[in-house]
Formats: C-alpha cells, sequence, structure tokens
C-alpha cells in the first residue's frame, strides 16, 4: 500500500515548513496526488522524492526556474542528460557573472573602508559624503538583481 502524507506530514518527513510545500505548488514544482474525504490534499511517495529533490536543487545553487525547466522534461527522453547539462551551463554562467559582481563590490568596500580609516574625524565621514554627492543612475537603468528569497 502506498503511503499518502497529508500536507503537514509532508513537510515534516522532508523537513520544511508547510508554507514551504504551499509556495513550490504555486508555482507549479508540486501537485497533491489526490485529496482526502475531508479534502486535504494528499501526496504520495513520488512527491516526497520531488520536495526532496527540489531542496537539494536549490542547495547546490539551481533557482527555481531551472529546477522547472529540469522537472517539465520526461525522464525517458533520449536527450535528457544534454538539456538537463544545458541548464547547468547557463547556471555556473550567471554565477560566474555574480561573483565577479562580488568581487567588484568587494573592492570598493575596502577601498572605502580604507577611505574611511585614513580620513576619519570626529563629525565627518568622507565614504557618506561622497555617497551623498554620487551621482545617481539613469532612469531606464534597470535596479541591480537581488537573489530570490527561498521559502
Amino acid at each position: 500500500m502506498e503511503s499518502r502524507y497529508t500536507i503537514g506530514r509532508l513537510a515534516h518527513a522532508a523537513g520544511v515548513p508547510t508554507s514551504t510545500v504551499r509556495y513550490y505548488e504555486r508555482v507549479g514544482l508540486l501537485r497533491p496526488s489526490g485529496r482526502s474525504e475531508g479534502n486535504y490534499r494528499l501526496y504520495g511517495r513520488e512527491d516526497l522524492d520531488r520536495l526532496r529533490f527540489i531542496r537539494a536543487a536549490q542547495a547546490i545553487g539551481f533557482t527555481i526556474e531551472n529546477i522547472l525547466e529540469i522537472v517539465s522534461h520526461d525522464h525517458d527522453e533520449p536527450h535528457l542528460c544534454e538539456d538537463v547539462q544545458k541548464v547547468i551551463e547557463n547556471r555556473l554562467t550567471d554565477v560566474e557573472k555574480r561573483m565577479s559582481d562580488l568581487r567588484h563590490v568587494e573592492r570598493v568596500l575596502r577601498s572605502a573602508l580604507a577611505t574611511c580609516r585614513k580620513t576619519a574625524g570626529p563629525g565627518h565621514c568622507e565614504v557618506i559624503d561622497r555617497l551623498s554627492h554620487a551621482p545617481l543612475p539613469a532612469p531606464d537603468t534597470p535596479p541591480p538583481e537581488h537573489r530570490r528569497k527561498r521559502p
């Protein structure tokens, strides 16, 4: 007989809050496999395995969008591995770009700290003065990307 889980039991078995399970349902990563007589969501062993896969994929850096792309493939497709490789390659490119951006931020922060230490004086901070008079980005410049919050 197949194990049936309510949302709370599924979340507990996977070590996540129920809100995470609901979020994964909203974004299309998870679907209840049925409903109880009392209309509670019911999940099976495959759903628990999928939930564990999602969490493991996130832990190694895949985004929700990446995971959606991976799980949308039929696991019997002949080119499944090639498709997954493309997702990984694209994700690596994104990570490399973010790392480059972070290295730039690190250099700027180190420089600002050095300036602050050299010019420290009572009631005056050179870094605050510079930032207060820094030019603003053009209105059509998109804001910097922020990492999507995970539940």
